[in-house]
């Protein structure tokens, strides 16, 4: 018999959980819902609230403001156009979910949210977010804004000093905030597609000493920062698609390693000159063997800025090469514009 009731208590008990953490995460998504129904019970026991995948166009202010315990908002993929002022209510709010809406801007008072660990607003319509954000957010995580309309993030961005992600690629961004160096935990920095609007990045995004990854790619960036030098944790590095010229794409291409290593020589002032002579024509034609390398190790000059060779050998070209045809085999005629003698 005490067997039994012990079973039984048992069984009540796990029957009590599971009535308590129904209770506390309320589903309501992909239902088609237009408007959200009477809740069946009290707003106030709810931690999780997922209402994505409907057709809802606003949020009722007294829903939210009623939410007092609520951890975790999933509003994703709706029709919102904007979101309730009553969000700052929600102290104890964690992760707010709000992509695939058509928001234009986020209340300001979402600045109220400061256990907010992580925001995910991608795919909106967001032309600019609340400026002083990141004066209030500093438990941020997580910050997901691509696929928007951004010209620039928040200048309190830096002030986000417990951020590990930020997402912004596919927006308009002309410029990043400055002190970024303040992000001292910043981990994945992805700033790629935003293409003719972002020309350069600042000084301070070599100084992000925890970054692990970093994607610029598809931009109009032709310069790194040198500053990228001392990014010594970087591992994944992207930068295709911007018309690099230092470092070169050569570079960039072989490794992160070898970028690193290019923008610290920079800083040390012994990186190479992009005009070196393996780039240069006469370097190409030593190569190839065309000339002997005496011949350009101690002839090259350079007059009027530009190159030339002043030849005082010659190697036989098909023993063709005698004093009486000297002049026909110099390089200067061979790579000089074509004159056109006056007719007689």
């Amino acid at each position: 018999m005490r067997m039994e009731g012990k079973r039984s208590s048992l069984a009540t008990r796990e029957e009590l959980e599971k009535e308590k953490e129904m209770a506390q995460k309320l589903d309501l998504s992909a239902q088609s819902l237009d408007s959200l129904p009477n809740p069946p019970t009290n707003l106030a026991t709810i931690t999780k609230l997922d209402i994505s995948n409907n057709n809802l166009e606003s949020i009722p202010e007294s829903v939210i403001a009623r939410l007092l315990n609520l951890v975790v908002l999933d509003a994703h993929s709706n029709q919102l156009k904007s979101l309730p002022n009553s969000i700052g209510c929600l102290s104890k709010l964690k992760v707010l979910n709000v992509s695939g809406n058509l928001l234009e801007s986020l209340p300001k008072n979402i600045e109220d949210c400061k256990a907010l660990e992580e925001l995910n607003a991608n795919f909106n319509k967001l032309t600019k977010l609340p400026d002083t954000m990141g004066f209030e957010l500093t438990n941020l995580r997580k910050l997901s804004v691509n696929s928007n309309k951004l010209a620039c993030l928040p200048y309190s961005t830096s002030h986000m000093t417990s951020l590990q992600v930020l997402d912004a690629r596919l927006n308009c961004l002309r410029s990043l905030p400055d002190d970024l160096e303040n992000l001292i935990r910043l981990e994945v920095l992805n700033i790629s597609q935003n293409f003719q609007f972002l020309q350069s990045l600042p000084y301070a995004i070599g100084l992000l000493v925890s970054l692990v990854e970093l994607d610029i790619s598809y931009n109009k960036i032709s310069v790194l920062p040198d500053s990228m030098g001392c990014l010594t944790k970087l591992r994944k590095f992207h930068a295709e698609g911007n018309p690099l010229v230092c470092p070169p794409m050569d570079v960039v291409e072989q490794s992160v390693e070898a970028v690193r290593d290019y923008l610290s020589a920079r800083m040390n002032g012994t990186a190479p000159s992009l005009t070196s002579k393996k780039n240069s024509w006469f370097g190409k034609l030593a190569k190839c063997g065309t000339f002997t390398s005496g011949m350009i190790s101690s002839n090259v000059g350079i007059k009027d800025g530009h190159e030339g060779l002043l030849m005082s050998d010659y190697r036989s070209i098909n023993g063709l090469a005698s004093p009486r045809n000297l002049s026909m085999f110099s390089p200067r005629r061979l790579f000089s514009p074509k004159r056109n003698s006056p007719r007689k």
